[in-house]
C-alpha cells in the first residue's frame, strides 16, 4: 500500500500546487483552474451530502451553490451513504479509500471536504493540506487536542485556506454579541454557561457483545481506519458511533463547536487552565455504578477556567449536557425562552448579561427589552448568506482567492484553539472514569480523577498535576495511518 508519506515524497508539493493559468494560454472554450474550484468530498452521505450541495448546488436546482464549485470526486466506505451524492453529481469519480483518490487524482483536485466520523478528520484533512489542498473539515476538527494542534500547524505551513463546518461561526448573532460586548453592555464577563440537550444517541452504555453481519456495501476495514480494530456490530453505522470514544467525542464534540464559538470568540479566549467535571451516572443494580470507560457518559457538567487578559477578570466557564440547564436569569420574563429551548449560551458581566441559541442565533441582552433600546453602531462586516449558504460560499470563494487573500470565519487559527479547549472536557470526563485496583483489594478499585481538579499547560499540551490523564492528548493509530 501506498503510504502518505511516501506518496508525497514522490509526487512532491509541487505537482499539487494549483497553477493560475492564462486564459488565452489554455485556449478558446477551456477555463483557467482559478475560475473553477475542483473539490473532492470524503465521506459524502447525511452531513457530507448536504455539505458537497451548499458549496456546488443540488441536481434539482433547489440549493444554488457556488457558480466556481465543481464537485470532482466522491469517497465514501459505505456506497449505501453515497447514494444521493453520486445521483446529485453524476460525474464525479467515485473512490472508497481517501489514499487512493488523493494518490490517483492529486493533479486535478484543488479542494476537499472532509465529512468523516470525528476518529478520521486529521488523518484526512492533513493528507490532503500536506499534497497543497484547501480543506473544509465538520466539526469537531479533531477527535484529540494534539491533533487539533498539527491540523492548526499545518494550515500556516502549507498555506492553504482552511474552514471549520461550525456554521453558525459565519451568522449574524455572534458579529452582534460582539459588538455589544466591545461596546461595554454588559461590562466584562466573568462566567459563561453553555448547555445542549444532547445526546440523541446512545451514551453510558457497555459494547455489544453480540458480533453481526457487515453489509455487503461496507468496507468495515476502512470505516474503522485509524481506530482499533473490533467486530461490526449493528447499530454503530451511520450515527450511534458519536457516543464511543474509539470513534466520536460525544455530546460535547457534536454540539460545542457550535455552541461554545460565539463567547470563545466573543471573549477573545485562549488556552484553558484548568478543568474539571462530574458526570451522570448509570446503575447496573441498586448498589453499583456501570463502569463503561468506552462510550461517553450520558450527562455530564464540565468547568474549564481561563485566565483574564489585559486586565479583565478570570472566567469561568461552564459546559452542561443531557438536558442539564444552568439556572434561570432572574431577568428571564417567566415565558420567554432560555436559549432556544434545548441549547443555549449565557454570558454573565459585571453590568448585565446577554445570551443566544445554537449558532448564536436570536442573541438577546437580559431582560430582553434592552435588546431593543440598543443603539451600537454595526462594527464588523457580515458574512453574504449568512451561516448558510454563506459559510460554504466564503470558503469557497477563499480557495479562488488563495491563502491570506480573505477572511474567512473559522479557519484553523481560531478553529485549532477552539477545539483543542473543547477537548479539554472530554480528556476530563475520560481521566474522570481512570480507575485503579485497590491494593490488597483486586476486586474493589479507586477512581483518582474522579477527585481532582487537572492543571493544563496548554502550550506544552499536557495536565501538570495528574500524568494519567495525558493518555487522552494523544491516540495511537491503527497501521497503516499517521499524520
Amino acid at each position: 500500500m501506498t503510504t502518505r508519506r511516501s506518496f508525497i515524497k514522490t509526487a512532491g508539493l509541487a505537482a499539487a500546487a494549483v497553477t493560475i493559468v492564462p486564459r488565452h494560454v489554455l485556449g478558446k472554450g477551456f477555463k483557467a483552474p482559478s475560475d473553477t474550484l475542483y473539490i473532492a468530498g470524503i465521506g459524502v452521505g447525511g452531513k457530507g451530502q448536504s455539505d458537497l450541495t451548499s458549496f456546488a448546488g443540488s441536481i434539482d436546482g433547489k440549493i444554488k451553490g457556488h457558480p466556481k464549485a465543481n464537485i470532482a470526486y466522491l469517497c465514501d466506505v459505505d456506497d449505501r451513504r453515497a447514494t444521493e451524492s453520486v445521483r446529485n453529481f453524476p460525474k464525479a469519480k467515485y473512490y472508497k479509500d481517501y489514499r487512493k483518490m488523493l494518490d490517483a487524482e492529486h493533479k486535478h483536485i484543488d479542494a476537499v471536504s472532509v465529512s468523516t466520523p470525528d476518529h478520521m478528520h486529521a488523518v484526512q484533512a492533513m493528507a490532503a493540506m500536506q499534497l497543497g489542498k484547501h480543506v473544509y473539515v465538520q466539526k469537531p476538527l479533531t477527535h484529540d487536542i494534539y491533533e487539533a494542534r498539527m491540523l492548526t500547524e499545518a494550515a500556516k505551513k502549507y498555506k492553504v485556506v482552511t474552514q471549520m463546518g461550525n456554521q453558525g461561526a459565519s451568522g449574524d448573532g455572534v458579529r452582534q454579541m460582539r459588538e455589544w460586548y466591545s461596546a461595554g453592555l454588559i461590562g466584562d464577563v466573568h462566567t459563561v454557561y453553555c448547555w445542549t440537550n444532547r445526546p440523541v444517541w446512545p451514551q453510558g452504555i457497555p459494547w455489544s457483545d453480540k458480533k453481526a453481519e457487515v453489509p455487503k456495501e461496507l468496507d468495515w476495514d476502512l470505516w474503522l481506519g485509524t481506530a482499533p480494530y473490533k467486530d461490526y456490530v449493528e447499530k454503530l453505522v451511520p450515527f450511534n458511533w458519536r457516543g464511543w470514544w474509539d470513534y466520536g467525542t460525544g455530546a460535547l464534540g457534536d454540539m460545542a463547536c457550535h455552541i461554545i464559538e460565539p463567547a470563545f470568540r466573543t471573549l477573545g479566549l485562549g488556552y484553558p487552565t484548568e478543568v474539571e467535571c462530574s458526570v451522570g451516572s448509570v446503575y447496573v443494580d441498586e448498589f453499583r455504578r456501570g463502569y463503561f470507560p468506552e462510550s461517553c457518559p450520558p450527562s455530564s457538567h464540565i468547568t474549564l477556567k481561563f485566565n483574564g487578559v489585559n486586565g479583565k477578570p478570570d472566567i469561568k466557564f461552564h459546559w452542561m449536557d443531557g438536558g442539564i440547564q444552568p439556572e434561570r436569569p432572574d431577568e428571564l420574563g417567566p415565558n420567554e425562552v432560555f436559549g432556544d429551548g434545548g441549547n443555549g449560551v449565557l454570558m454573565i458581566g459585571t453590568k448585565g448579561k446577554m445570551m443566544c441559541g445554537t449558532y448564536g442565533i436570536n442573541p438577546q441582552l437580559l431582560p430582553t427589552s434592552r435588546t431593543k433600546e440598543a443603539n451600537v453602531p454595526q462594527t464588523i462586516k457580515r458574512v453574504t448568506g449568512g451561516a448558510e449558504p454563506g459559510h460554504y460560499l466564503q470558503w469557497v470563494d477563499g480557495c479562488i482567492a488563495g491563502y491570506g487573500k480573505t477572511e474567512l470565519s473559522s479557519d484553523f487559527a481560531l478553529a485549532g484553539p477552539l477545539t483543542e479547549s473543547i477537548l479539554m472536557g472530554n480528556l476530563a470526563l475520560r481521566s474522570f472514569d481512570i480507575r485503579k485496583p485497590r491494593e490488597n483489594r483486586p476486586d474493589q478499585f479507586d477512581y483518582p480523577g474522579r477527585y481532582i481538579k487537572l492543571l493544563w499547560d496548554g502550550p506544552n499540551m499536557k495536565i501538570t498535576n495528574f500524568d494519567e490523564a495525558n493518555q487522552f492528548v494523544k491516540r495511537t493509530y491503527r497501521q497503516g495511518y499517521s499524520l
